[in-house]
């Protein structure tokens, strides 16, 4: 594919390379793209238009203003068809909810059109990110809406920080991806995989955001933190005698070992647990009663974990960000140092444990549709090893 391309890369001085920025110099043998995938978001009005039908649909809506949204998508849509056949590339559409990793088959770049949330579903199926993701903000605010609104942003629409172009300026440059130019970054995505009694589960690579939560606002979520440190040395013979020998130990050894959770070993090693066959020793753990946690990457550090307080970040950085929600700590003896613990960086080499100590729990990654249910006893491990997604990026989110 690098035939007939040139790249040019960005300096990023002082910079991690969570986001690698290329420029690819424009190739004049013809589409350096050829085979793509069109992922359409389904508007609301599109969504209620059905509850309608089924006499389901909340009386308060404002029809012309949702059918307004949907006529402008639309618009963008078949404007982006016709560049795309005037520029003799193949391509597929499927609608947002569709998408299925089937349909990726042959496909050398995604394209993504609506808003940030299509571009984060859509990012959840390329798991390897060898495939390219170009996202198109189909209903942007407009000078004249800012004119007429006196306001600069409707905050009913997509913020588009995912996005390389909008449906006002995509005529000039979804051709100069099609044929290899625009700016092409990699993007840290994070890696969880939750473990249960009987199955380890592990999630798709999270682009901007995770909250871990009780399904319920008004419940404490409760659970253990800590840190994970690969415990190469040891020996499942050994393991298996230390956990169920209990002489040399001191009382309180005793007491722990009594009042630690069933299928937990208490080694002299620490905590043990095991992710993928892999033995890990749980470190400075941490027993939480709060709102849940945030998890971030540096993608999503200025959207939820922003307005929840959390720190700004480098885009270029690999790291992660966590944040416990409304922590209760009023009655602990050591309040500044636990409270020290509420917000924090993980590390590129660090991983992040978590004991889920509620009835019931959720995992809501990158939004609100993409849902993995908790129980008692799971444990969630979290760290930045998920494969880095290419995405086309507009130089002014930067």
């Amino acid at each position: 594919k690098t035939e007939g391309l040139r790249e040019k890369e960005q300096p990023e001085q002082g910079k991690g390379d969570a986001v690698r920025s290329v420029v690819l110099v424009m190739s004049s043998s013809g589409p350096f793209f050829r085979r793509l995938l069109v992922v359409i978001k389904q508007t609301a009005y599109e969504e209620y238009s059905q509850l309608k039908l089924r006499g389901q649909a909340p009386k308060a809506l404002r029809w012309k203003r949702l059918e307004s949204r949907y006529k402008s998508h639309k618009e963008c849509v078949e404007n982006l068809l016709s560049i795309l056949k005037a520029n003799n590339v193949h391509f597929s559409c499927i609608n947002r909810v569709e998408l299925d990793r089937q349909h990726l088959a042959d496909v050398d770049l995604m394209i993504a059109v609506g808003g940030d949330g299509t571009v984060l579903s859509s990012a959840h199926f390329l798991d390897h990110g060898t495939i390219p993701l170009l996202g198109i903000n189909s209903d942007p605010n407009s000078e004249e809406d800012k004119i007429v609104k006196k306001k600069k942003g409707d905050e009913r629409r997509s913020h588009g920080a995912l996005c390389a172009c909008t449906a006002l300026d995509m005529k000039g440059r979804v051709p100069q991806v099609l044929f290899g130019g625009g700016k092409l970054s990699t993007r840290t995505r994070m890696n969880c995989v939750v473990k249960s009694t009987f199955s380890e589960t592990k999630m798709v690579p999270i682009l901007n955001d995770m909250l871990i939560a009780n399904p319920s606002p008004a419940a404490v979520s409760r659970f253990r933190m800590g840190w994970l440190n690969k415990a190469d040395n040891v020996d499942n013979k050994l393991f298996r005698n230390e956990v169920s020998d209990s002489r040399g130990l001191t009382p309180a050894d005793k007491l722990a070992s009594s009042l630690s959770e069933p299928g937990v070993a208490r080694t002299k090693y620490g905590t043990i647990t095991r992710f993928g066959g892999q033995p890990y020793d749980v470190r400075n753990s941490l027993n939480v009663w709060s709102s849940g946690m945030w998890v971030c990457t540096s993608t999503g550090s200025t959207a939820a974990m922003a307005a929840a307080g959390g720190q700004p970040m480098d885009l270029h950085s690999n790291k992660l960000q966590y944040l416990i929600r409304e922590h209760m700590i009023e009655n602990a003896p050591n309040k500044n140092e636990i409270k020290d613990l509420d917000n924090g960086m993980l590390e590129e080499d660090q991983h992040l444990h978590l004991r889920w100590n509620s009835q019931k729990g959720r995992i809501f990654i990158d939004g609100s549709h993409l849902v993995h249910n908790l129980e008692l006893g799971d444990e969630i491990l979290i760290d930045s090893k998920a494969p880095p997604l290419a995405l086309y990026s507009d130089a002014k989110w930067d």
